[in-house]
């Protein structure tokens, strides 16, 4: 019996941005059910106009059997004619597309052509509330949302409702993260000692990470000031045992310039810039486990967030977080109500979002820290959207509590937190592959074709 072939549109799954490890991630893991063909974009594709046959590469890598999967590179995220020509090229099934609606404005403008023939589907998410009703039409224009965060899961049962959304097309499926790229390491391993060797971790006994872009919405000058309200409430023999592990890029016109920050703000407490040891080469996926696995807390203090791949990674690498309370960081908090039981996509329909502490009662491997303003921000294409800021004393506050709290008790906690990704959390690998195959799955089974549009002379 022949597969289904599943159309993707999104970043290069070859690539290391989020959307592309992602795309990569539920590909490779459905590849034994559907043919996969991707319009891989990317700014200015250095391959743009070539059709790149990953099946070799895929069979000899994951032993997977005759599998599917093309590749025609672009600069940016396509247009019409590029679709047209691969879907008659290809001949899909289906089309998913993933990231931000704004990229997809020419493919929302044919979706009734589209939609006559195959079915359209999005894996979405959106940062905050209030819902955005200027995305109304956007995730109209899909036959199935699968939404990464249950705050965007509740923002898609709202809006759709009320356009007679079935409960089918829309569900719940955070990211998931592969077992074998981000795993606990035995600190025995010779290759990661050799790792913190390198880059001058073995000197230090508690070591907190910073790992998100610098850019404004990431707070990171506010992740400075937390990691030093911290290190103020220490004695000084105490503050030698502690640094900050800075991994992004140490300036940026986005953001600003940490070296500067650090050097004014905190001068007397040891910084690392990883940039500064291994140059402007990323890490590799070895390299990324054993940094998540060598420190002892993450933090994320973005004002919005719509996942969180680093923490989510942390918690796989059983390393305890710290993070604000916004967008898709409350699903790795594990938020319980007043029963006990975990939130779940439906609660937040109702909930809307748990920014305001609504509920309070959270996992062990998080200190989770509550917005202090909640502010509406907005551009022309996005009018409205709440940024959610939380002070840097409260984020320092619980830094703090983590080093209080002895390395004995971090790993437990930090053991819960793999466990709960592993497990009630849903958020590995194998499950966001098995998400995905019962919702395409699903929607190939109920889609009904759009029908033609009649012209009449008049």
């Amino acid at each position: 019996m022949s597969k289904k072939k599943i159309l993707l549109l999104s970043d290069d799954l070859r690539m290391h941005s989020g959307i592309a490890t992602q795309s990569k991630e539920f590909v490779v893991g459905t590849l034994d059910k559907y043919d996969w063909v991707q319009l891989g974009g990317a700014v200015k594709h250095p391959e743009q106009g070539k059709i790149v046959d990953m099946a070799p590469a895929i069979k000899n890598e994951y032993g997977i059997k005759n599998p599917y999967l093309k590749i025609y590179p672009i600069s940016g995220y396509g247009n019409p004619d590029i679709l047209r020509d691969v879907i008659r090229i290809e001949k899909p099934d289906a089309i998913m597309h993933f990231t931000d609606p704004r990229f997809w404005i020419w493919l929302y403008n044919m979706e009734h052509e589209i939609r006559q023939n195959i079915p359209i589907m999005y894996y979405n998410i959106w940062d905050d509330i209030p819902d955005p009703l200027y995305n109304t039409n956007f995730y109209r224009s899909s036959d199935m949302l699968m939404s990464i965060s249950k705050q965007t899961y509740g923002i898609n049962k709202r809006i759709l409702s009320k356009f007679g959304y079935e409960d089918w097309q829309t569900s719940y499926v955070p990211h998931g993260i592969s077992s074998k790229r981000v795993f606990k390491v035995h600190p025995d391993d010779e290759n990661f000692k050799a790792f913190e060797k390198k880059f001058h971790l073995d000197k230090y006994k508690f070591k907190v990470l910073y790992l998100n872009r610098n850019i404004r919405r990431k707070s990171p000058g506010d992740v400075a000031l937390a990691y030093k309200h911290m290190m103020d409430k220490l004695t000084p023999e105490e503050r030698k045992d502690c640094v900050f592990v800075w991994h992004a890029a140490v300036s940026d016109e986005n953001g600003t310039d940490m070296r500067a920050v650090c050097e004014t703000l905190l001068p007397d407490y040891p910084v690392i810039f990883t940039q500064d040891i291994n140059g402007h080469h990323g890490f590799s996926d070895e390299q990324m486990n054993y940094l998540y696995n060598s420190v002892d807390v993450y933090i994320n203090m973005a004002s919005n967030e719509g996942f969180g791949l680093g923490s989510c990674e942390a918690l796989h690498a059983g390393t305890p977080i710290v993070v604000n309370v916004t967008g898709g960081l409350q699903d790795q908090c594990g938020f319980k109500n007043e029963k006990g039981e975990y939130l779940t996509g439906e609660d937040y329909v109702k909930l809307q979002s748990n920014h305001r502490g609504t509920y309070k009662d959270h996992g062990e491997w998080v200190v989770p820290v509550f917005p202090s303003n909640i502010s509406l921000c907005g551009s022309p294409m996005t009018p409205y959207i709440f940024d959610d800021r939380c002070q840097y004393e409260d984020a320092g506050d619980a830094l703090w509590s983590w080093y209080q709290r002895g390395p004995e008790e971090r790993e437990r906690c930090g053991e819960a937190g793999r466990q709960f990704v592993l497990n009630e959390g849903r958020m590995t690998g194998k499950h966001l592959s098995e998400s995905f195959i019962k919702n395409i799955e699903t929607t190939l089974e109920k889609w009904k074709p759009k029908e033609k549009y009649t012209m009449e002379a008049v």
